[in-house]
Order: C-alpha cells, then sequence, then structure tokens
C-alpha cells in the first residue's frame, strides 16, 4: 500500500508525485524546442564564419560583428519579451519566437551579401531573446516542485543538442563548397520554426499565467493534466491562487482581477525593488552575468580557432574536433538533467564552476605553451584538447542549466517573465561582448593568457555564488521567495531601510 506523507509543498503528497508527469513532459519537451533553434544557429555559425570569411572577403572585425551582434538584437528580444509573454501568455509568445526565427533563418540562407546577411542575423537575434526567455519560463511553470530542475533545464539540453547538431551540419555541409554550403547550414532552421509554430498550438497555457487572467476553471483543466493526482492538482492551484491574489474559497470559473495582470507596473517593482526583490535580482543577474563572464562563448563560438591554436590545420579536422564540443555538451546537460532535483543547485553549481576554473588554467597553459614554442607540441595539443571538453562537460553539468532553473524559479509569479528578461538581457550582453571581443582579446594578451583571465572569473564567480545563492531544491514556486527575505509590504521595507 503507497504511504501519503507532507509534501515539500506544503500539502500531502504521495509516493507518485516524484514522477514526472508525462503530460507535463510532453509540453515541455514541444516548448523547448524552439531552444534547439537557437542552439543550432550558434552552432552552424561557428563553422559557416569559416566560409562565410572566405567568400565574402571580410576581415576579423567583420567576423566578430558577425558573430556578436545577435546577441546585442537578442537584448531587445529579451526585455521585449517578458512584458509580451504577459499580454498574449506564454505559448502564444513562443510562436511569435518561432516565426522570428523563420523570418531571420530564411534571409541568412539567401545571404547575398554582407548586409543581407547581417539583416537576418539581427532579426535572429530578437528570436533568441525571446527562445530565452520564454522557454525555462513555460516549463517551469506547468511542473510540479519535485520535477521542477528536470523540466526547466530541458530548455538548456536543447540549446546543447542544438549547437551539436549545427557542428553535424557544418562537417556535412562544408563538403558542399564555400558558395552553398554556409547557405544551407543557416538557411535550414527555418524548416523546424515553421512546424513549431504549428505544434505549439495545440500546447495548454501556463496554469499560473491563466490564474492571473481570472480563468480559474482553465487553469484548473491544464493542471488536473500536468499532475499526477487529483490532490496534487487542487495543492497547485491552491497555491497559486494565493501568490496570484485570488481568495482560498473562491470557487468561480471567471474572476474578475482587481490587480494589474499584463504585466502593468512590474518594471516600476523590479527597477524600485524590496529587499527581498534585489536579493533575488542580485542571484539572477549574478548567474546570467558569470554564465557567459566565465568563457563558455569562447569556447563555443571559437572553438575552430582554438583547436588551430594547439595545433590542428586540417578544415576537417577542425570540424570535426568542434563536433566532440557538441557530442560532450549535450551528455553532460543530459545527465544534469537528472541530477538537479536529486541533488541540489548550490552543489551542482559549486563543482562545475571550480571545475572550470582548473580547466581553463590547463588550456590556458597548454596553449601558451604551443605559443612560445617554434614546432608543434603534441603534448600540449592533447592537453588542450582534452582541456576544451573537460571545461565544456563541467560547464554543461553545472553552469549551464543552473543559471537557467534558478532564475526562472526564483521571481515571484507577477514579477517572473519580465524579472528574468533583465536576466536574459543580461546573458546576451554579457555574450555580446565575449564573442565580439574575445579576438581582440587574446590578440592583446596571447591566446593563452585569455583562458587564465577566464580562471579568475570562474574563481571570482564561485565566491558570488556562495553567499547570494540559497538552495531551492524541492520548494515550490510560491515558497521560494521566503528564501531570499520575509514578503514584506513596499511600505514596510522602505520603513526597514530607514532604519
Amino acid at each position: 500500500m503507497e504511504m501519503t506523507m507532507v509534501g515539500l509543498d506544503g500539502g500531502a503528497t504521495t509516493g507518485t508525485h516524484n514522477k514526472v508527469n508525462k503530460y507535463a513532459l510532453a509540453c515541455a519537451i514541444v516548448g523547448s524546442i524552439i531552444s534547439i533553434i537557437f542552439g543550432y544557429d550558434t552552432g552552424v555559425m561557428s563553422g559557416a564564419m569559416i566560409f562565410i570569411k572566405e567568400e565574402m572577403k571580410i576581415n576579423d572585425v567583420q567576423v566578430e560583428v558577425l558573430a556578436g551582434i545577435l546577441n546585442l538584437c537578442a537584448l531587445v528580444g529579451s526585455l521585449t519579451a517578458g512584458r509580451t509573454s504577459d499580454i498574449i501568455g506564454r505559448r502564444y509568445t513562443i510562436v511569435l519566437a518561432s516565426v522570428i526565427f523563420m523570418i531571420g533563418a530564411s534571409l541568412m540562407g539567401y545571404g547575398p551579401n554582407y548586409a543581407i546577411l547581417m539583416v537576418g542575423r539581427c532579426i535572429t537575434g530578437v528570436g533568441v531573446g525571446f527562445a530565452l526567455m520564454i522557454a525555462p519560463v513555460y516549463a517551469a511553470e506547468i511542473s510540479a516542485p519535485s520535477s521542477r530542475g528536470f523540466l526547466t533545464s530541458l530548455p538548456e539540453f536543447c540549446i546543447s543538442f542544438g549547437i551539436l547538431t549545427g557542428y553535424v551540419s557544418n562537417y556535412c555541409f562544408g563538403k558542399m563548397g564555400a558558395k552553398i554550403g554556409w547557405r544551407l547550414m543557416l538557411g535550414v532552421a527555418a524548416i523546424p520554426s515553421l512546424f513549431l509554430a504549428l505544434g505549439v498550438l495545440r500546447m495548454p497555457e501556463s496554469p499560473r499565467w491563466l490564474v492571473l487572467q481570472g480563468r480559474l476553471k482553465d487553469a484548473r483543466e491544464v493542471l488536473s493534466k500536468v499532475s499526477n493526482t487529483e490532490e496534487e492538482a487542487v495543492v497547485r492551484f491552491r497555491d497559486i491562487k494565493l501568490a496570484a491574489g485570488v481568495p482560498e474559497d473562491c470557487e468561480q470559473d471567471v474572476v474578475k482581477m482587481h490587480r494589474k495582470t499584463h504585466g502593468e507596473g512590474v518594471w516600476k517593482e523590479l527597477l524600485s525593488p524590496t529587499v527581498t526583490v534585489r536579493w533575488i535580482l542580485a542571484a539572477a543577474i549574478g548567474l546570467h552575468f558569470f554564465q557567459h563572464a566565465t568563457g563558455i562563448e569562447a569556447v563555443v563560438l571559437y572553438s575552430p580557432r582554438i583547436f588551430k591554436k594547439a595545433g590542428i590545420t586540417s578544415k576537417d579536422k577542425l570540424l570535426l574536433a568542434t563536433v566532440g564540443v557538441g557530442v560532450i555538451k549535450t551528455s553532460f546537460i543530459l545527465v544534469a538533467t537528472f541530477l538537479l532535483d536529486k541533488v541540489g543547485r548550490r552543489r551542482i553549481l559549486f563543482t562545475s564552476i571550480a571545475g572550470m576554473a582548473v580547466a581553463h588554467s590547463m588550456l590556458g597553459f597548454g596553449l601558451t605553451m604551443v605559443e612560445d614554442s617554434n614546432g608543434g607540441l603534441p603534448w600540449a595539443l592533447i592537453l588542450s584538447i582534452i582541456s576544451v571538453y573537460m571545461y565544456v562537460a563541467l560547464y554543461s553539468i553545472g553552469m549551464a542549466p543552473v543559471t537557467w532553473v534558478y532564475s526562472t524559479e526564483i521571481f515571484p509569479l507577477k514579477l517572473r517573465a519580465q524579472g528574468l528578461s533583465i536576466g536574459v538581457a543580461v546573458n546576451r550582453l554579457m555574450n555580446a561582448a565575449i564573442s565580439t571581443s574575445f579576438i581582440s582579446i587574446y590578440e592583446a594578451i596571447t591566446i593563452g593568457g585569455t583562458f587564465f583571465m577566464f580562471a579568475g572569473i570562474s574563481v571570482i564567480a564561485l565566491i558570488y555564488f556562495y553567499f547570494f545563492l540559497p538552495e531551492t531544491k524541492g520548494k515550490s514556486l510560491e515558497e521560494i521567495e521566503k528564501l531570499f527575505g520575509p514578503p514584506l509590504s513596499r511600505e514596510d521595507d522602505r520603513a526597514r531601510d530607514d532604519v
């Protein structure tokens, strides 16, 4: 006979609650496909740039701009996506992101000249901003506390899988010649974007967004599908109503919400925050800042250059070694999805960051030895390749998924979409900073010195996370806010600040 016990969300639960609901899993997978398209675009550009530079005769500065402009445009997308998803809902925001991706990929695949290629890249960047915000928010809002780490990390797994398919595409289409190969690499992403836009329409809306709109009956129906038992659905529905300001005993199908429910006033609360929201912002912004400040974009986007600096000269071998980066990244994020709800966010993150610092130091040493030697150093080449793969593995098992899981789950319901959009904006800004400056930095301080710099930043990140990130494993979304301080009113909070 199955035992009943008190759940972490404050209600009764059963052993079946620890199982991932199949319907919620299916919804999270479909919603995360948008992340595959984004990841594909990131991965495929690393190889496509080799052929674009060769055909269009562009210089390194233009290559850096082409690589980084996507992330600058993603700033616009991310800052717009939060309010958009509060207005039209999470589901239709995924549809909008898919359409934007389709337009951008089509223009890049056409790419008759550098200007058109840049326009397509910019449009794709806006889609990236939407995708990075909406996929983890949707997954978090349909998942139960016991499986939220797993479901919310699926978008990051899909990004890595997309990067891997991009690397494979580089290797396959690269054999078709400089003129047609890179256009196929970039343009093929338009096809899955179209099918995703149609497929998402069959998904349910986020129950938390539905409650914010006063559509209680619709929210109950969705929760009954994404919960393992009716008892679990009742508990989750009660907690969501409480967070949205709906009386617990309200049994109406539709209620008129007196609070603003389309994101109005949220920016005011985020820019003039209470103490609790201030700590939440510090945690979320810190995660997104250090995710890219620790160098992942340099490795993912410029891995062919890194391997070339290490001693690999053949174009086929460069692209094949890069495929290895994608395989490892995808494999270890898949492992992480099963560990987050068992081991916890903090423990995995600390292990990941410490290992990244060691891997960066090893890579910096290997590349410095190759650069200082007159001839090739086989041992330094092997050390450099091992270090790259080691860094990607450690990043993927902790830093990559925890950033998105943690920053998605810590914001209160009303602030979640637009709060995460700030994190995504910082994420894209740092991504752009690294991708547009990596070549210039390593030319100034050597490529080995650059990775020693990333090692130092990783140590700083470890210290920051130790003080700012409490454990959230197993907590309901409605409970997590309490980890960052008492849920004071703005007036009480300001009074405490004045004391």
